[in-house]
């Protein structure tokens, strides 16, 4: 009975971390990857750095997007995209999947 209360704590830590750190980025990481794979030719984006474009063209085999600015045609991996800032933009497309 006295081993089982000195690990209680350590225990009772590693759920708090599980639950509070762990769990809560896995979920994040599995929305962006949703949204990275949904993305379609139109769609107006933010990367991460912070530019602003229309999706002009994608390619599965690069996993890459090519994203229009006002600037010229930019390409992007698909992961540079932030869900967070593009969903600023689109919020019919967020209000449909709901």
């Amino acid at each position: 009975m006295g081993d089982i209360s000195t690990f209680l704590p350590i225990i009772a830590m590693f759920a708090v971390v599980y639950l509070f750190m762990i769990r809560p980025q896995m979920t994040r990481q599995k929305k962006e990857k949703q949204f990275a794979e949904a993305l379609k030719k139109g769609d107006r984006v933010i990367t991460k750095s912070g530019l602003h474009g229309k999706v002009s063209d994608i390619s599965d085999k690069n996993d890459a997007v090519i994203i229009e600015t006002t600037a010229g045609k930019l390409t992007f991996d698909r992961t540079a995209i932030s869900l967070e800032l593009s969903k600023k933009l689109n919020p019919s497309a967020e209000s449909a999947k709901k």
